[in-house]
């Protein structure tokens, strides 16, 4: 059996009039806590625990990205640490930390946000601006925080 699409110019008129989704920066956290390249990945550690996070952002002198470090890239420092018999606190942030970090535009919206993580085993984003900036970060509970106040209509 073949199918022929039936739509017309009006059809796709209505598709564009449908609500659009929030904003990816109507859910992102704002006042993050970043780290440099320089610090030592167990003041790193000492901040997670104490914060209750479980990554960040890596900024250089000029507050441009250059890397995320996470919980996990943590746990590398103490399998090296101990493989090679160093204390944990010889590591610096530059040394662990992820470079090829993966972004979101501040005028995504939480739907296109809630697909990029379903492609990537990534749990947090950072937001960037037109310029370039980090302006804030995005996790997966932030996209479900937005889904869980999304009205049913705009599904």
């Amino acid at each position: 059996m073949n199918f022929t699409s039936k739509n017309t110019a009006n059809d796709k008129d209505k598709l564009a009039s449908v609500k659009s989704y929030p904003s990816v920066t109507r859910y992102m956290a704002t006042n993050l806590i970043t780290f440099s390249p320089e610090q030592a990945v167990s003041e790193v550690i000492q901040i997670f625990l104490e914060k209750k996070i479980s990554g960040a952002p890596v900024l250089n002198e000029n507050q441009e990205l250059v890397g995320i470090i996470s919980e996990k890239d943590c746990l590398r420092v103490m399998i090296g640490s101990a493989y090679h018999n160093q204390p944990i606190s010889m590591g610096k942030v530059a040394d662990f930390m992820t470079r090829n970090v993966q972004t979101i535009s501040e005028d995504q919206d939480v739907l296109d946000v809630a697909q990029a993580f379903l492609n990537t085993p990534i749990r947090r984003f950072p937001v960037i601006n037109k310029q370039g900036k980090v302006i804030g970060q995005v996790s997966r509970r932030d996209i479900l925080r937005a889904a869980d106040v999304i009205e049913s209509t705009t599904w």
